[in-house]
């Protein structure tokens, strides 16, 4: 789940993270009526979930109410990389000194937290990382034993930044590392972290991801209502699926995220393409299986489905049983070619092959059904 910048800062405001001072707006008069309570100059800021927004005239700065008033009504309504902007946050601006890059995710080849620091701030840091990398100081966090304040002052040390900032910093990483666990996030990012010329730190952005399997731990209701989603994914996430809309014209319907996305992988080896990425998780009987056909076969860009699944605790049968009754539920428009394999696949296949089709293709291997379901979608043919 991905926040807008002013979430972001509302998040890491709640770990005691310093953030500037604002408020956010969803129209012209709101944002003129937000400045009375700030002091100039104020900067006011596209809330878009994609960068570039600077670039884009997307972060201006008002010295005044008129200002304010123009730069407000120009950027409401922008589009900035296919994202309309319908909310701007507006900040008091800051003195900046240096800018700076931290940020926390999550290394899975080394099965440990990552944190990332830089004095380099303020620009994209995959730029750094290409044209620059020693610039990043990298430190792995065994999430056992956590962020201690030894390691954090030699990973500061190391990333060279102005001793001056050194103890403001320190206390920003470990509140951001607290933020980062606590609040159960994928990504917590400052770019930039800013040293004002009093020798003050404190975040001028806020990049924030959360883990949407955490959100039982959590009141996120308030981020949730924000989520930008297309028809296709807002159809889905109210049936409980875990689906993400893609370009394709081959979807997808598979049991876990990893076969998900093993399922794309090869759809694109074998010539094609897939319309969207579709998680039914361990369930796939009657009900969730015509769920997902519903999303699906509502995408015109569908012209072939391949259904895969691998039967584990979920017996290849039940499958198969609950495949044929959602198709006596949902008028599918597109063919459909189902690889089932594990726990009882014969049986499942036997119970398939008898509502077989030229419209209900049953294949045993994953190429062979992603190749034939690339075929019928009109791509390449095997």
């Amino acid at each position: 789940m991905d926040l807008y910048e002013y979430q972001g800062k509302q998040f890491f405001a709640s770990f005691g993270i310093p953030v500037s001072p604002g408020g956010v707006a969803t129209t012209v008069d709101e944002a003129v009526a937000l400045v009375e309570g700030l002091e100039f100059p104020v900067v006011i800021k596209a809330q878009v979930q994609v960068g570039g927004r600077g670039k884009a005239g997307g972060i201006k700065l008002a010295n005044n109410l008129e200002e304010v008033r123009l730069h407000a009504g120009n950027i409401l309504g922008m589009d900035i990389k296919g994202h309309t902007v319908r909310i701007v946050w507006i900040e008091k601006a800051s003195d900046i000194a240096e800018e700076y890059y931290a940020s926390f995710t999550l290394d899975r080849g080394a099965k440990k937290y990552l944190g990332m620091l830089s004095a380099e701030g303020g620009v994209e840091i995959e730029a750094v990382a290409a044209e620059n990398p020693d610039a990043i100081a990298r430190l792995h966090i065994n999430p056992v034993e956590g962020l201690t304040d030894e390691a954090c002052r030699a990973w500061v040390a190391a990333a060279k930044l102005n001793p001056i900032a050194t103890d403001g910093v320190v206390e920003i990483l470990q509140k951001l590392y607290r933020a980062y666990v606590e609040g159960d996030a994928d990504l917590a990012e400052i770019n930039p972290l800013i040293l004002t010329p009093e020798g003050k730190v404190h975040a001028l952005d806020a990049k924030v991801t959360l883990d949407a399997n955490a959100s039982f731990r959590h009141d996120w209701a308030d981020y949730e209502a924000t989520q930008v989603r297309d028809e296709r994914e807002e159809a889905a996430n109210a049936k409980g699926l875990q689906y993400v809309g893609l370009e394709g014209s081959v979807g997808i319907i598979a049991n876990g995220a990893g076969l998900a996305m093993s399922t794309l992988d090869v759809v694109n080896q074998v010539g094609g393409s897939a319309a969207n990425f579709l998680d039914i998780g361990g369930g796939a009987n009657a009900e969730v299986m015509a769920g997902a056909l519903e999303v699906i076969n509502n995408d015109p860009r569908v012209k072939s489905i391949f259904i895969n699944i691998f039967g584990g605790i979920t017996r290849g049968d039940e499958v198969a049983n609950g495949i044929v009754a959602a198709l006596e539920r949902v008028d599918i428009a597109a063919p459909i070619v189902i690889r089932l394999d594990g726990t009882n696949a014969d049986e499942g296949r036997a119970i398939l092959k008898t509502h077989e089709s030229d419209r209900l293709i049953s294949l045993p291997t994953m190429i062979a059904a992603a190749e034939r379901a690339v075929a019928l979608a009109g791509g390449k043919s095997k």
